[in-house]
């Protein structure tokens, strides 16, 4: 995809400063830009990279001043990020197209139906029943399960395992070999100290504008649904449980673990690796350290944890920096019950007269 200067600046509403015909084709570091992409300067400290970068368009805003010869034709907006928020998603759509795929090589049931505009890659499996809407790119190698329902304009990459009954909104992206419905983690123990599986008969449910990082997986409930609610992120390697719910809006970064139904609740931001147990409830707006453990409920709303049992945030904070100062605290204790000891000893040897500073008449 190759846009010129001057069709940018009219989707930026901008103003151009330099030849208006030229053209780019994806955008660049400002630092690492070479010829034909488009770079953007927003912050004072990398202005010399104005003067020597190798970008063919530069986003810089209105106040920009050079103080040398810039090459590069700028393009002058009142916001460089909201800028980039219009163009990227432009080249984007551009980068991930897909090639049409030889239909020989895609199994699609014949009960199976497929909106229109949807792509789909070579070597997927579409099963019996399924419904996918229209404007969706379905890359290669993807399997969608028996009865899955997906809505309209969703992305789902390379490798994505969709299982049986499990629901997919609108506008959703699915990251490469994230797993959608797997079993959940139910086994019984029996008497002789074996486990029996619990058949897992319910699905998961990704509400619209959900989107799941690579490698993330999302069990079915054992009965009912798993719920991922609108607008939810997930980064990469998550797992959600069986029964669990995840809040609108909620972002959870790297390696987050859930364990079965618990409910978190909307707009969460939960750092990477942290830990949930099962059957707890967390508060609408909390947030939560990386690497925290929540073993209770959260019950106000808009809580900051750290720690592992998780504390609140501030309490964590003064209780590591006494944790750090602990080797020395112990040394003066330590130093303190040597000079008490010392005291006693000599108040036992001291006469009954001397211990109270009196005489005898």
């Amino acid at each position: 995809m190759i846009c010129t200067a001057a069709q940018i600046a009219k989707l930026v509403e901008g103003l151009i400063e330099g030849d208006p015909s030229v053209g780019v084709s994806r955008p660049a570091r400002i630092e690492e830009a070479q010829e034909g992409d488009f770079a953007f300067l927003d912050n004072p400290r990398y202005e010399h990279f104005a003067y020597t970068t190798k970008a063919s368009v530069l986003l810089v805003s209105h106040a920009f001043t050079p103080t040398q010869v810039v090459k590069p034709t700028l393009i002058r907006v009142d916001n460089v990020r909201g800028a980039l928020v219009k163009l990227l998603p432009i080249f984007d759509e551009a980068v991930n197209a897909q090639d049409s795929s030889d239909p020989s090589k895609i199994s699609v049931h014949p009960t199976a139906r497929i909106g229109a505009g949807t792509s789909l890659g070579a070597f997927s499996v579409i099963e019996s029943g399924a419904v996918i809407g229209s404007n969706c790119i379905i890359y290669p190698q993807v399997y969608i399960g028996r009865n899955v329902r997906i809505g309209d304009g969703c992305r789902i990459y390379p490798g994505v395992r969709i299982h049986f009954d499990c629901v997919i909104g609108d506008n959703c992206i699915l990251h490469a070999n994230s797993v959608i419905g797997a079993d959940g983690f139910g086994f019984a123990p029996q008497k002789n100290g074996t486990w029996s599986k619990v058949p897992q008969l319910g699905n998961v449910i990704l509400e619209n504008d959900v989107e799941i990082g690579a490698c993330t997986c999302i069990d079915r409930a054992s009965m009912g649904s798993t719920v991922v609610r609108r607008g939810a992120k997930l980064d990469n390697l998550i797992h959600i449980a069986h029964n669990v719910e995840v809040g609108g809006d909620s972002v959870l970064a790297a390696q987050v673990g859930v364990a079965g139904s618990t409910h978190l609740g909307k707009n969460l931001q939960i750092g990477g690796q942290v830990g949930f147990a099962g059957h707890i409830t967390i508060a609408d707006g909390t947030k939560i350290q990386a690497q925290s453990g929540l073993a209770s409920s959260v019950e106000e709303p808009n809580t900051a944890l750290f720690g592992s049992p998780a504390i609140g945030y501030k309490d964590f904070i003064r209780s590591h920096v006494v944790f750090k100062q602990l080797p020395d605290l112990q040394r003066k204790l330590a130093e303190l019950e040597k000079k008490i000891k010392s005291l006693e000893n000599e108040t036992r040897s001291m006469t009954p007269g001397e211990s109270n500073g009196s005489t005898r008449p």
